[in-house]
C-alpha cells in the first residue's frame, strides 16, 4: 500500500476487504460437512453437552437422576471437553505474502487470509474458541469473534517478511501458522520452541505460489522482493535455478525437522491448487490426523 495515501484511505482500503473476505471465507467453509457436535466432546468443563445412557464402570455420581427418572435407563450428564479448546491463530501479513506471478492466480496473502478465516469459521461453529497469537485478540466464541479475526487479517504487515507471533500462548491449546516461511528461520524457531514449552501443538501451512516452487526464470532478469527493500539483477536467472532450488529444499526439510522436534503438523499448500483441499488439510492436522 502506498506511504502517500491518507490515514482515512488507507482506512477505506482496508475496510473494503473485509465483506469480499469473509464471503470467500464463509463459502469455503460451507464445502466442509461437519458432524452433529464439529470438535465438541465429552470431559471436563461447565457446559452441557449430551444425555447419554449409562454404561459399565460410569460413576454413580454421573448419573442425573432428573433424566432418568423420566423412563427405565439411567443417563449419564455429559459436560462438553474444554480443555485445549482454544485455537490460536497466526497469518503472515509480510510483504513477501503480497505475491503472485500469474494475474490468474491469488496473492499467498490472499490465500492465507481465507484459509485461516475459513478455519477459524469451522472451529467457532464446532464450539471451539478461536484467537490471534499475541495480545491482541484472545481466543473467543460467536460471529462477533470471526469478524475481528476478519478485520485483522486485512491489515497489511509492511516489513518484508514477518515473525511469527508467539506471546500469550495458552498452555496446551492449538495453534495454527500459515506463511510462506521464506524469512528468517530463527524467527521460527523461536516461535515453535516457546510454543512446546508451554505444551502448545499446531500446524504450519507453508504456502508457496508455483513459480517459487519451479524457478521458470531464463534471460536478463530483475528478481525485487514485494517490498521493494531487495533487489538482484541478472543475465542468466537459469543459471541460478539449481542453487535457488536447493536451498528450498534445504528449507522445506529445515522445517520438517523443526514440526517433528516440536510435535506441529507441516504441509504445503501451492496457490495454483484447490483451496478447499489444504482446509479440510489443516481441520484433520489440528484433530491430530496427518495427510
Amino acid at each position: 500500500m502506498s506511504p502517500h495515501l491518507t490515514l482515512r484511505e488507507r482506512a477505506e482500503v482496508e475496510a473494503a476487504r473485509l465483506p469480499a473476505l469473509l464471503a470467500r471465507a464463509e463459502s469455503l467453509a460451507g464445502t466442509v460437512l461437519l458432524g452433529e457436535h464439529g470438535r465438541r466432546r465429552a470431559g471436563l468443563g461447565d457446559d452441557f453437552w449430551q444425555y447419554r445412557p449409562a454404561q459399565v464402570g460410569d460413576s454413580r455420581r454421573l448419573i442425573d437422576h432428573r433424566r432418568s427418572a423420566m423412563g427405565d435407563v439411567q443417563f449419564v450428564r455429559e459436560r462438553e471437553w474444554q480443555i485445549a479448546q482454544s485455537v490460536m491463530l497466526w497469518v503472515d501479513q509480510g510483504a513477501s505474502m503480497r505475491f503472485a506471478s500469474e494475474a490468474n492466480l491469488p496473492e499467498k496473502a490472499e490465500r492465507a487470509r481465507v484459509l485461516a478465516l475459513a478455519t477459524a469459521i469451522l472451529l467457532i461453529r464446532g464450539g471451539e474458541r478461536v484467537g490471534l497469537t499475541g495480545t491482541t485478540l484472545p481466543p473467543r466464541r460467536g460471529n462477533e469473534q470471526i469478524l475481528r479475526l476478519a478485520e485483522a487479517f486485512s491489515v497489511d504487515d509492511q516489513s518484508d517478511y514477518a515473525a511469527p507471533e508467539h506471546r500469550a500462548m495458552i498452555p496446551h491449546a492449538r495453534a495454527v501458522f500459515i506463511s510462506d516461511f521464506l524469512g528468517d528461520m530463527a524467527d521460527v524457531r523461536l516461535a515453535l520452541t516457546k510454543a512446546a514449552d508451554r505444551g502448545v501443538r499446531g500446524v504450519l501451512l507453508q504456502i508457496l505460489d508455483p513459480s517459487e516452487e519451479a524457478f521458470p526464470f531464463q534471460g536478463r532478469t530483475i528478481f525485487e522482493s514485494v517490498g521493494g527493500t531487495l533487489s538482484h539483477e541478472t543475465l542468466k536467472a537459469a543459471d541460478l535455478r539449481d542453487r535457488y532450488l536447493e536451498r528450498l529444499a534445504e528449507r522445506k526439510a529445515e522445517l520438517t525437522q523443526l514440526t517433528r522436534a516440536t510435535g506441529w503438523h507441516l504441509g504445503l499448500h501451492h496457490t495454483g491448487d484447490s483451496a478447499q483441499t489444504a482446509l479440510l488439510w489443516l481441520y484433520r492436522a489440528l484433530d491430530g490426523g496427518t495427510s
